[in-house]
């Protein structure tokens, strides 16, 4: 399987399967049908709410001889709630207990944005810690912990822009080895891109077919669709593609992780078909020239009028 590959020699397979917002009741299966299809990458959350149900399904396919904990990748990722030096550790157990691993494969810092200890979402200015109260370098010490006490082989972040990683990289004794970030046609990140592999930062994006099943109170109204863009039709038209194996081969061709979400089987195995799949200098050419800026996951949910961060806390003022 395609892969990228860690400074140590490590590998993660360059497709995974998303849980983000698979339900409980439907990511026990999706995830038995993604690792019978091939796919040795799976990436979870705690926030997500279904690590639980999924630790069954990987129990699972490990006694079933599906597939050998060592061949399977799993991501995790800490919530905004555990950000404090003493809090980062038991998160890190607890999603292991739910999981039902010993370690995991990369554990990641969920966003740049912290909450009082035991709190799901904010809901006024005293659930929030400020960068004061808790520099990121506290967290990220807690990361490389995690990493001494063998809990998880790799570390990263998700949603960090780039002057959130100078700032870890500052005082870092080991550097970020990977940033998750939204990534897809309509917002190619150019300059986070460039950033990254210039320090040797991996990078892996999320909703890359544009998460049409995300929350209504998260969506704008008349957003884009990816998946019916006209170029990404025309390009999946001409080469015989689906659309959404256009946008999963989109990222794949800049050398970037996709993981893309589904809990339907067909639809599980044709994404993965897409892992060879490299696009024309063309057809990326088209792609990078769709001039429309969107962003589906867009923080505001974190920057509202009680919250002491803003949106250029999070994303590049592009």
């Amino acid at each position: 399987m395609n892969a990228l590959t860690f400074k140590n020699g490590d590998k993660m397979p360059i497709i995974g399967l998303g849980t983000w917002k698979s339900k409980p009741g439907e990511v026990y299966q999706a995830v038995l049908w993604a690792i019978e299809s091939g796919y040795r990458h799976i990436d979870c959350a705690a926030i997500y709410d279904n690590e639980k149900e999924v630790g069954i399904a990987l129990e699972k396919a490990f006694k079933d001889n599906m597939v050998k904990r060592e061949e399977i990748f799993i991501t995790s990722k800490l919530w905004n709630s555990c950000h404090r030096l003493e809090d980062v550790q038991p998160a890190l157990k607890k999603t292991l207990r739910d999981l039902k691993l010993d370690y995991l494969d990369l554990y990641l810092i969920h966003w740049p944005v912290s909450f009082k200890h035991g709190v799901g979402f904010a809901q006024t200015r005293e659930e929030y810690y400020t960068y004061s109260d808790v520099p990121l370098s506290q967290t990220w010490e807690g990361m490389e912990h995690c990493i001494n006490a063998g809990l998880t082989k790799h570390i990263g972040v998700s949603n960090f822009n780039i002057s959130k990683l100078t700032e870890i990289m500052k005082s870092a004794s080991l550097a970020p080895e990977m940033n998750q970030v939204e990534l897809h046609p309509f917002l190619p990140q150019n300059k986070l891109v460039d950033f990254c592999n210039k320090n040797g930062i991996l990078l892996t994006a999320y909703s890359p077919l544009g998460s049409g099943d995300r929350s209504a109170s998260i969506k704008m109204p008349d957003e884009p669709s990816l998946l019916e863009n006209k170029i990404v039709r025309e390009i999946a038209d001409r080469t015989g593609l689906s659309p959404a194996q256009v946008l999963i081969a989109y990222s794949l061709t800049r050398g970037i992780a996709v993981i893309p979400k589904s809990v339907n089987k067909e639809r599980i195995s044709q994404n993965l078909a897409a892992m060879d799949i490299r696009l024309s200098t063309q057809d990326m050419k088209a792609l990078s020239q769709i001039g429309t800026s969107f962003r589906y996951v867009s923080g505001s949910f974190f920057t509202g009028a009680i919250s002491p961060y803003r949106l250029s806390d999070l994303w590049e003022q592009e």
